[in-house]
This record gives C-alpha cells, sequence and structure tokens, in this order.
C-alpha cells in the first residue's frame, strides 16, 4: 500500500484520488511518515498507532489547493529579529499642506505588511496589488535566488510566497475593503483557490482587461488579456455606478416588445400623484376595468395616473409592484403640452462590466511608454496607469479619503493612480507603497516616478503636477528576546516612526531622551521614555491644547493611568513595546 505525498496539486474530493499536475506527487515506496518526519511500513504499525494515523488523516484537508510550502528566509528571520521603520527624511516631499500624508516603504513587503498590521489594522480600503506572474522568465527571487521555468517547486514557491503576504494583508482592510489581485493565465486558477481559502466569506470577481491590444502570439492563440480579481465583503454595496455613463431619462410607461397590459397584467395599475409628487401605488384592476383616459382626477385631489399612450393603447409600467417602491426616488411627475401628468424615470449609471476593452489599458502606451517618457529608463511590465486608476474608481470613487495599499509597488503606478483620481474626482485618498529595491527599484524608479508626478512634468502635464505629501521609509529590525528589559528598551527607542505612522503625525514639536510629541494639527502624539518626566510631558500636551494619544514605556503591559489622571487634554494610554509586542506574536508564532 504505497502512500501519496502531495506536494503539489488540488484536491477534489474524500475518497478520490488527486487532481494533479507535472510538479505534484511522489510516492514514499509504503513507508508513511509519521508527524517527526520518519516513516516505517504500514504493515508494522500497531493498531493503536493505526487508529491515530486515521484520526491524523481526517484532520487533512478534503477540499482545496495543496502544495509544499517553502520556508522563506524574510519569514524565518521574524522569530529572531523584529522588523520596524527608519525613515529617510531627505526624502520627504511636502507640495499639499492641507492634505494626509502619503508613504512609501523600502523593504521585503513580508517586513512592510508585518509593520503595517501595527499600524494601519483595519484602516485601508483598497488593496490593489500587481504580483510576479511566475511565467518563468526569471522576474522573481525566493530566498535570494531567482525562480525559472526549471525550478520544479516554482508553483509552490509562488503559492507559499503568496499566501503568507495576503495572510498579513487581511486584517489590514476596513470591513468594507476590497483586495484587488492583478494576475493573467500562468497562475490565475492556483490564484483563485488560494483566494477561495484566505477569503472563505468574501465575494471573488473576476474582471479581463485587455492590456495588450496587439497580443501575444502562441502556437495556438494570441494572448491579449489578464486578469483582475476582486476581492469582495458579502452583503455591502462597495462596487460604486461607472461614473463615465452618463445618466438618462425614459418614460417610465414600457413601450416595444412585451409592452402591452394583456402580456403583463400585473404591471398595469395606477401611480397617485398630487402637488407634482408621487402619494402612493395602487393595485392592478380586475381585467374587466379600463380606465377611459391617462389621468383621472380622485375626489381627495391626487390624480391617479395610468400607463396609457398617445394612441389610448393600455401599456405596463417598467416596475412591477415588488421593485416599483425601490425606485421612487428616480421618477420625475411632468406634464407634458396638453397638460397631462406622465412619469419618467432617471436610468441609474450602470455597473462596472467584467470585460474592459478600450485604448487607455494599453499597457505598452500607457505603462512601458508613459515610465520610459517619465523617468528615461525601461521597466518591465508597469501597468496602464488609466487600467490601475479605473480598478481603484470603481471602490474609491465615492470615497473621499481612502486609503490604497500595494505591497509590489514596482513602478509606482498604483500611487500615480490615487494621486491622478483626487484631481479628477476631487478628495485626499492616500497610498502607501511597499516595495523592495532589487536592482535599484525602489531608488531609480518608484520614488523618482512618485516625486515627478508631484513636482510635474511638461510633456505630461495633463497627469502630473498633483500636489501630494510623501515620507520614505526602510525596514530595520530589531533583536528578538522578549525576557530582556534592554531588548524591550531598544524596541521602543526604534518605534518612534511607527507610532507616528499609526496616528499620522509627522510634526515634530518636542524631541529629548525622555520624551517626544509629534503632532498634525489635530491631534498631538506623546511618546514617553523615562517615567520621571511625565510632568513635564503633561505640562507641553495641556499647552497644546489638542487631544493627545500618549505611548508610555513600561516593562510590563501597565499604561500608568494615574500618572495622567490630572491631564487637562483629552487622551488616551498606550503602553509600549507591549501593544506591539501582541501584534508580533500573533505573526511570528
Amino acid at each position: 500500500m504505497a502512500d501519496q505525498t502531495i506536494r503539489f496539486g488540488r484536491i477534489s474530493g474524500t475518497n478520490k484520488q488527486p487532481e494533479i499536475q507535472k510538479e505534484k506527487i511522489a510516492m514514499t515506496n509504503g513507508n508513511h511518515k509519521n508527524g517527526n518526519g520518519n516513516g516505517k511500513p504500514l504493515d508494522e504499525y500497531t493498531r493503536e498507532e493505526l487508529l491515530e494515523l486515521v484520526k491524523d488523516l481526517k484532520k487533512r484537508k478534503r477540499f482545496g489547493l495543496v502544495w509544499e510550502d517553502k520556508p522563506e528566509d524574510v519569514a524565518v528571520q521574524c522569530k529572531t529579529e523584529l522588523p520596524v521603520l527608519e525613515e529617510v527624511s531627505k526624502r520627504v516631499i511636502e507640495k499639499a499642506p492641507d492634505q494626509p500624508t502619503n508613504l512609501i516603504i523600502e523593504g521585503d513587503n513580508y517586513h512592510a505588511l508585518s509593520v503595517l498590521n501595527y499600524t494601519h489594522a483595519g484602516k485601508v480600503d483598497v488593496i490593489y496589488i500587481d504580483p510576479p506572474y511566475n511565467t518563468g522568465a526569471r522576474d522573481w527571487k525566493y530566498n535570494n535566488n531567482y525562480v525559472d521555468i526549471n525550478d520544479t517547486f516554482r508553483h509552490s514557491k509562488w503559492l507559499s510566497m503568496m499566501q503568507k503576504r495576503l495572510v498579513l494583508a487581511k486584517d489590514l482592510l476596513r470591513n468594507n475593503g476590497v483586495l484587488i489581485v492583478m494576475i493573467d493565465d500562468w497562475e490565475y486558477a492556483r490564484l483563485q483557490i488560494l483566494l477561495d481559502e484566505i477569503f472563505p466569506d468574501k465575494e471573488i470577481v473576476t474582471v479581463v482587461i485587455e492590456h495588450n491590444p496587439k497580443g501575444s502570439p502562441t502556437r495556438h492563440f494570441t494572448y491579449s488579456h489578464e486578469y483582475a480579481i476582486f476581492v469582495l465583503p458579502q452583503n455591502l454595496n462597495v462596487i460604486g455606478k461607472d461614473p463615465t455613463e452618463k445618466e438618462d431619462t425614459r418614460n417610465l410607461r414600457r413601450a416595444g416588445r412585451a409592452s402591452s397590459r394583456k402580456e403583463r397584467p400585473t404591471m398595469f395599475y395606477p401611480i397617485y400623484v398630487k402637488d407634482g409628487k408621487i402619494t402612493r401605488i395602487g393595485t392592478p384592476p380586475d381585467t374587466s376595468f379600463h380606465p377611459k383616459k391617462r389621468n383621472i382626477p380622485e375626489k381627495n385631489g391626487e390624480i391617479a395616473v395610468w400607463p396609457i399612450d398617445d394612441e389610448g393603447q393600455e401599456r405596463r409600467w417598467h416596475f412591477g409592484l415588488d421593485s416599483i417602491n425601490d425606485h421612487i426616488d428616480r421618477i420625475e411627475v411632468r406634464k407634458n403640452g396638453s397638460g397631462d401628468i406622465q412619469l419618467y424615470v432617471t436610468a441609474m449609471p450602470g455597473r462596472y462590466k467584467t470585460v474592459w476593452r478600450g485604448g487607455e489599458f494599453d499597457a505598452g502606451k500607457y505603462g512601458t511608454s508613459l515610465v520610459r517618457d517619465l523617468l528615461g529608463v525601461e521597466f518591465p511590465y508597469p501597468k496602464s496607469l488609466y487600467a490601475t486608476a479605473k480598478c481603484l474608481e470603481t471602490v474609491i470613487y465615492e470615497r473621499p479619503n481612502a486609503l490604497v495599499l500595494d505591497f509590489f509597488a514596482g513602478s509606482g503606478t498604483t500611487g500615480h493612480a490615487t494621486l491622478l483620481l483626487n484631481k479628477k474626482y476631487g478628495g485626499n485618498r492616500q497610498f502607501i507603497l511597499c516595495t523592495n529595491n532589487e536592482n535599484n527599484i525602489a531608488d531609480e524608479i518608484t520614488y523618482p516616478r512618485i516625486k515627478k508626478v508631484i513636482e510635474g512634468d511638461k510633456a505630461h502635464s495633463d497627469i502630473t503636477g498633483l500636489p501630494a505629501n510623501v515620507r520614505y521609509f526602510k525596514t530595520a529590525f530589531v533583536p528578538k528576546n522578549e525576557v530582556s528589559d534592554n531588548t524591550r528598551k531598544e524596541l521602543v527607542r526604534r518605534s518612534t516612526e511607527m507610532i507616528c505612522l499609526r496616528e499620522n503625525t509627522f510634526i515634530k514639536k518636542y524631541d529629548n531622551k525622555q520624551y517626544k510629541v509629534y503632532t498634525n494639527g489635530k491631534i498631538n502624539t506623546g511618546i514617553l521614555f523615562d517615567l520621571e518626566s511625565v510632568g513635564d510631558l503633561k505640562e507641553k500636551l495641556d499647552a497644546l491644547e489638542l487631544p493627545a494619544h500618549i505611548y508610555v514605556f513600561s516593562l510590563s503591559n501597565d499604561d500608568h493611568a494615574d500618572d495622567f489622571s490630572d491631564l487637562e487634554v483629552m487622551h488616551t494610554l498606550c503602553p509600549i513595546p507591549e501593544s506591539i509586542l501582541e501584534v508580533y506574536r500573533r505573526l511570528f508564532a
């Protein structure tokens, strides 16, 4: 009885063989590996061991995606070192005093997402990512080695990489937040199943985008599309109406095919109007009743309006009794030239379609060429600015203060698109871009592009010169030893930037070894390193006369509330580093 160890594949039932591909299965020649990684022939197991084995097998996944999880250096590193942030002050951009601060974080996105779990949990409206497509073209690394088409575990490595980051990103979304993932056919099917597993309570919708009109020919087809997978909260309206679609009005009375009373008798009923407003909805009359005219006055001053056309033919309304009340606000009461009252309905802007075609989605013209024009360098496969903007627009068109996160930021298209939407629709949407500096991408592409988009480019004045503020951070590390007081003190000392990000307070008011105070003009952030200076800190906060969020160094979980009980300004207290360590324990356990 040979045991099968699934390395990569898809389990689609409880008693069936797994459906598997080339990378997928290894035979263990009759040996079963137990929980310790050791094995022996099945006929050498005792009855108790076999019962335990059956119990273990029943716990295993019976439906879904299975792959061999590959250890990743950046994740293993967090077992011994804790990520923090360090600001690069020379890269601050401040061009919009009244707008929020956008962020660029340089470092592995696993570490950046870990920090964001402390600073931005539950605050992100949209996560938009364009991860490597895993084509085998050596366009991404795993544990510092390029993954190419000859790597027999490249799909498992890709899934391991994505799963770790999507799990970290999940808790960053608001309750009505949306995840958008760009992908092509190389990993689409596997990604879909992975998303189903990580987000079991979400609705997942795929939009097909023609991003390469000329296409890439293969033996059988010329590929011209990619996918935008939308992960949406159930039972919430988070995708708005398409603002590019013009509003129109039409007669509420139906015309044309299937428009007669005879064909839809339950949709022939009176709508009562008084003083130019709809007062109530009537019910369908007996089939023997025929109104003599379109408008029939009632004794109480109402007018019963029937769906009768200009030729006197009995028609029907566009809506039945089960739905018309949902559309009352869209119905207009008008009088025609003869004084008759007629009813019109304003057409709702349409829903976004699931196939997007058009020249603005061309990644060559509005991706590759645009980056080359702005920066004078070549960058592989940037997204069309307008395709990214439309993806974001579906969610944040009516969210003027939305926060957008991209943790595969690459050329910075997501940041550019966010600022472009502010220009187009107004508002103060802000972005967080996370990128490593592989091949100097952060230094030579991401940051320079955002800087040029803000400061302006004459050749592209319509899509640049977009005022904004940016702060630039790099990931760094503190050695992990939770039982060491020195480790806790070091983590607190190097957590200032993380706390400022969490509170969105970057203007420094006071800075010394005992405490720091930052503000954004609406709230203050106090960070107290030495309890002996609590009196001085309180005096400073009272003088600033703004609500304060105060972070207090504590070797335990004590926020020292008694020491702040006489503080005059409204305030909240949070012990550090315990509040940070609680997050990291959950992530890195």
